[in-house]
């Protein structure tokens, strides 16, 4: 009866390439070793499935750039945009939302990221290679233009660069900024002075995982029964659950 089964799963007909960089708890990435909710989870069903991966600490821009040009089979956690549509294809895991991030202070809210782009005095910081679909990519584009706006490799760097005063505010998901700080000790007192922000612009999306157009037809029906086995099991939910303290992810996260 395995025999099957096995066959209808489509076991991976080789190791699939997993580049990845630090996001929150989603991603850890110390000391060489990746852990976190994605890559356990992958670890787990890969085991029961027949699927190996190999993972390789990137930048998180040169991972995008590695997926753009299909050195890499999976692009993980990704939100789902316009942009990546023509590279891969999506698996749904979760349904996620960005919204404008800051320490707190005096400053008068900011209600849309239209608002945000007039109010010049506001500096901001993204992290390189975040993508979240085409409000967010204008807003990059007129903040580069205005030259108010700060480039860093990683949600660390963004938190950095906000409680040194050198940006004011950043656009990620809340629960990858809060997993960063929560991850590195010297940095987690500042998980109680996040103020976050809703903006119309950037409400809930589906999040995910992106598989490369240049898998071969069994690993591409093997990755996707394994990706939509955890979903559907809650396994990546529970997986959520034992990394992010209760009330840390369900402002930016729930399930699909």
């Amino acid at each position: 009866l395995a025999l099957p089964l096995a066959s209808a799963w489509g076991r991976c007909s080789r190791p699939i390439r997993v580049p990845v960089a630090p996001v929150g708890l989603s991603v850890i990435t110390q000391g060489g070793e990746v852990s976190g909710v994605y890559p356990d989870l992958l670890r787990s069903l890969g085991a029961e499935m027949g699927c190996r991966f190999d993972f390789q600490v990137v930048p998180r821009a040169r991972l995008e750039a590695m997926f753009v040009a299909g050195t890499a089979d999976l692009l993980l956690p990704a939100s789902r945009t316009p942009a990546r549509e023509s590279l891969g294809q999506f698996v749904q895991l979760m349904q996620s939302r960005s919204m404008l991030l800051s320490l707190r202070s005096s400053r008068d809210p900011v209600a849309s990221l239209a608002q945000l782009r007039e109010r010049r005095e506001l500096r901001v910081v993204l992290v390189r290679g975040f993508d979240y679909g085409e409000a967010y990519q204008s807003l990059l584009q007129e903040l580069r233009a205005q030259k108010r706006l700060l480039l860093e490799a990683d949600p660390l760097a963004v938190a950095r660069a906000l409680e040194r005063g050198l940006a004011d505010v950043t656009v990620m998901s809340p629960s990858i900024l809060i997993g960063a700080l929560l991850a590195e000790p010297r940095q987690r007192a500042l998980v109680e002075r996040l103020r976050m922000e809703a903006v119309p612009e950037l409400g809930w999306g589906e999040s995910g995982v992106y598989l490369s157009r240049g898998l071969g037809d069994q690993d591409r029906v093997a990755l996707t029964e394994l990706l939509e086995r955890g979903a559907r099991s809650g396994q990546l939910w529970k997986n959520l659950q034992r990394y992010y303290p209760a009330g840390s992810f369900e402002d930016s996260l729930k399930p699909r």
